[in-house]
């Protein structure tokens, strides 16, 4: 097992050399991923190279790897948590083995099954395989998109990476914007596959494999989920047999040659990890935890609540506004503009995680299986919103608001704040589903790109509606509930484009491997045949995981609000960082590309200072914006 950086580049003319140096370039650039060794394998017209953070088999299991007769060549980043039965099979079909790596039986399956090797795996991985006797590149993603995989093709050849910034190693690259990636990243925060911000490069999407042959690149799915048909299960079956593959998951990821922990937030997901893994551990697991000076931001006190009741050795760390200044790093990881906040506290908890283990558990994938956040209220919400008076449902929020201000005057904080939910709620039973759930997931709403966009931007954009992306997740035959369709589009939407590029970059930028129990395929196929009810149940988020929960948390961490692992950019891009956010933005680099306008920018900032309207998101997208643009296109 072993979390690595790999990257490669293969010529479909047989009389073309690979450049050695370039792939030794393209595996460098990315050591962070895997400082512990690197390996190079370069013959003719195929090219392979690899980083490896060892975390099992440490003596052995180095790559790239080949088979005995030397014909399949392997590059590989990832954890096989079945790898021993698949050995055992193996063995059992005459294969024979001279280490004790999964990586070793991942090239014998792909020898014994071919392509379809990808359906035997569980786990987490990205990697590519070179078949002599074929002439053939294999490249392949885990389900879910827990680890990355880039690739750009010209007409002669095709190179790939675990990241970006490999694959710009190649001088006949040339490195200019995508705006139609951009255009997206406006509207979700992240570029969903398979576009980069880099033209011409492309990501391999999740669950799915490419095979490049004869000069010609085919890609396939190989994997999806399903929420039908449903278990028939009575709840009490159904709460045992989730039990039972949530620790079966968790046992699987404590399996490491190198010391482990874990990231606790004190929210349900991270907490119940905690918990079963103390149940299996032969010493206090270690835990880690990030917290703001801010008490709406700061969730230290519930983390302490389980790691005192199991006794953890725990650490801790105060995230102060001068974090910012990470950006330029965060950005340098990224490769791509990322706008999600929360890798400020991720790269820190990562950093500081790095320093006393190799390997650390978190609680992701519980909210999109299990239905824990808010936004998934919002549905149910805009239905008990059609029982409150007529008035405002036929005429909207304004004569409602005129009930309590007929002078026109400043309204009480607290009332314009309900307020503005009533006004949301309103919106909210105006629009189809899919739209009403779309509008909690959206930063710059499209009539705000189009101020934003000059001219010639805007009209390239007049009719490319991001949203498109997430909506056709909606309209498929997966789901009938729409508590279901919901789930569905963020596992494929959200997760892989958002929070896991966020756990990958910032973890691996410490050379830690973060492991995932809720994103174990066979536990989240069984979670989406569930009944929709026994996720969203009433008011009620999560509603079967706190059933589980109960045996193992405090009363207080079940009943405690959901809370995002948040950051206070409200404040401080009116306080501490205003002077910051001018400074980045009062002279656009969009702007001299005639991509934007200023104007609209400083309206955006000046509104957000003065306190009319809150845009501390797509301040934050601008600023990442603004410093790829220089860092990657300007080189600055």
């Amino acid at each position: 097992m072993t979390m690595c950086g790999i990257c490669g580049q293969v010529s479909c003319d047989r009389r073309q050399q690979i450049n050695e140096d370039l792939i030794h370039r393209m595996a460098d650039v990315i050591a962070y991923r895997g400082p512990d060794e690197s390996g190079v394998y370069v013959n003719g017209h195929v090219g392979l190279g690899h980083r490896r953070l060892s975390i099992i088999d440490l003596s052995t299991g180095q790559q790239p790897m080949s088979n005995a007769r030397q014909d399949l060549w392997l590059v590989y980043n990832g954890e096989i948590y079945n790898f021993r039965e698949l050995r055992q099979d193996l063995e059992k079909r005459g294969y024979r083995f001279n280490t004790t790596s999964d990586t070793e039986v991942l090239i014998h399956l792909y020898d014994e099954y071919g392509t379809a090797c990808v359906n035997e795996l569980r786990g987490m991985f990205a990697f590519a395989i070179w078949d002599v006797r074929r002439q053939r590149l294999f490249l392949a993603r885990d389900r879910i998109g827990q680890k990355p995989l880039f690739y750009r093709e010209t007409d002669d050849c095709i190179s790939f990476a675990s990241e970006i910034k490999s694959l710009l190693q190649d001088p006949a690259y040339s490195a200019s914007i995508n705006l139609t990636a951009m255009h997206h990243y406006l509207t979700y925060q992240y570029i969903p596959p398979p576009d980069t911000m880099f033209q011409g490069i492309l990501k391999l999407p999740p669950a799915h494999t490419l095979v490049y042959e004869g000069g010609k690149t085919r890609v396939e799915r190989y994997w999806d989920l399903r929420y039908i048909p449903k278990v028939q299960m009575n709840e009490h079956d159904m709460e045992e047999h989730l039990d039972a593959l949530i620790h079966e998951s968790v046992k699987l990821r404590m399996i490491s040659d190198v010391p482990i922990g874990a990231f606790l937030s004190g929210g349900i997901d991270s907490s119940l990890i905690v918990a079963i893994m103390s149940q299996y551990a032969d010493k206090p697991v270690k835990t880690f935890s990030i917290g703001f000076q801010e008490d709406e931001f700061n969730e230290l006190p519930y983390a302490q609540v389980v790691a005192q009741r199991y006794n953890t050795e725990h650490h801790e760390y105060i995230v102060e506004p001068d974090a910012v200044d990470i950006l330029p790093k965060l950005v340098w990881h990224f490769d791509e503009p990322f706008g999600d906040s929360s890798a400020i506290p991720t790269y820190y908890v990562s950093q500081m995680t790095s320093q006393h283990v190799k390997v650390a558990l978190n609680g992701d994938g519980g909210d999109e299986s299990f239905a824990g956040y808010l936004r998934y209220l919002g549905y149910t919400f805009g239905r008990y919103y059609q029982r409150i008076p007529k008035i405002v449902r036929t005429h909207g929020i304004t004569p409602f608001l005129a009930l309590f201000n007929p002078e026109g005057n400043s309204l009480p904080p607290a009332l314009r704040k309900n307020l503005r939910r009533l006004k949301f709620l309103n919106d909210l039973s105006q629009e189809p589903r899919e739209r009403q759930y779309a509008r909690s997931m959206t930063i710059f709403p499209n009539a705000l790109k189009t101020e934003l966009y000059c001219h010639e931007v805007a009209q390239q954009f007049h009719r490319h509606d991001s949203l498109e992306y997430m909506f056709e997740y909606f309209h498929t035959d997966h789901t009938d509930h729409f508590t279901d369709a919901m789930l569905f589009s963020d596992v494929m939407t959200y997760l892989p484009g958002a929070l896991l590029v966020k756990v990958d970059r910032t973890t691996m930028a410490h050379s830690l491997e973060g492991r995932s129990p809720f994103l174990d395929h066979i536990l989240m196929e069984f979670a989406a045949s569930l009944p929709a009810n026994s996720k969203l149940h009433g008011t009620t988020l999560k509603f079967l995981l706190k059933k589980i929960g109960a045996k193992w948390l405090p009363q207080q961490i079940l009943s405690r609000r959901k809370q995002g692992f948040g950051v206070p950019l409200e404040r401080w891009f009116r306080h501490e960082l205003r002077d910051m956010v001018h400074d980045t933005l009062a002279s656009s680099a969009f702007v001299q590309a005639g991509i934007f306008k200023q104007a609209v920018i400083d309206r955006i900032i000046h509104e957000h200072h003065t306190g009319i309207q809150r845009h501390q998101y797509r301040i934050w997208l601008l600023l990442n914006l603004e410093l790829w643009y220089r860092m990657f296109i300007l080189h600055e």
